[in-house]
Parts: C-alpha cells; structure tokens; sequence
C-alpha cells in the first residue's frame, strides 16, 4: 500500500527490493499520489496483480502491457485524467470491475466491453460520456454499468 505518499513515479528501489516477492503481491494501492503514468516495467514486474488502485492520480492512458496481467480482477481508475477509454484492459480476461468515475471519457468501445466474459461492473459516474454508452444495457451485456443521470436538456 503506498496510497497519499505524494509519489510522482513509482520508486525504483521498490522494484529491486521486491524483486524475489512480486510473484506473491497480488493487491497494489498507489491511489491519491501525482502519478502522470504507469511504466511498462511495473506491469511486467508485478504480473500476477488481481487488484490495481490508482485511483487520485494524474494517469490519462494505461500502458499496452496492461493486456498482460492474466490475473487481474479489478482495477481502480477513478479521479484521473482519462479522455479515452483504456482500450487495453478490454483484452483482460479476468477484468469483473473497472472504476473509471470522475474522468473525462467521452467515447466507450461498446462492442469490446460486450464480448468481455467477466466483467460484472463498470462504473463510468461523472464523466461526459455519449449517448452510444447507455446503449450497453441489458440483455445486451451482463454487466451493471454506472451512469450519472442524463442531464435534463435546458429549455430556450
């Protein structure tokens, strides 16, 4: 848990110090720090994560070895600076939960988050997200997608 610790880069030390124990973490809270993205490295040192927190961060994009973490059941994203949905953590298999509330996603891949298997909740709350996304209703998905309410449209 290295959650508030105003970190701006994950410490490098850690990956060195850790190195014989990474196969056994499987939680990880880096959440409230300054982080402005994950590396590569940390996706690949710690492989065999189930749950990722980053949630309070300044992260805007996830990196292509994200696809690699088997494992991974739920991930935290919320309160971050995400424009786009991150593509990647729809090739997650095991993905049941993502947190994406409080970004600023405009657009979701509906046809990939519908062939996700696992997925049981994505919460999209308080992003300008389109009309295409309140689309992934069931029976068409199995999973509860959170929405902030529409907003009513102003009367001229």
């Amino acid at each position: 848990d290295l959650a508030n610790c105003k970190l701006i880069t994950f410490p490098v030390g850690i990956y060195k110090a850790m190195r014989s124990v990474t196969e056994g973490i499987h939680h990880i809270s880096l959440a409230n720090n300054e982080l402005k993205s994950l590396t590569s490295r940390f996706v690949t040192t710690f492989s065999q994560l189930r749950e990722l927190n980053l949630a309070g961060n300044y992260l805007h994009r996830l990196p292509e070895e994200v696809t690699s973490l088997l494992h991974l059941r739920a991930i935290n994203l919320s309160r971050n600076r995400f424009r786009h949905f991150p593509e990647p953590l729809t090739t997650v298999s095991a993905l049941e939960t993502i947190d994406l509330e409080e970004n600023e996603i405009v657009e979701v891949p509906v046809e990939k988050l519908a062939t996700m298997a696992s997925l049981r909740s994505l919460n999209l709350r308080a992003n300008p997200v389109g009309p295409e996304a309140r689309l992934l209703v069931r029976p068409l998905v199995p999973f509860d997608l959170l929405l902030s309410p529409e907003e009513p449209v102003p009367k001229a």
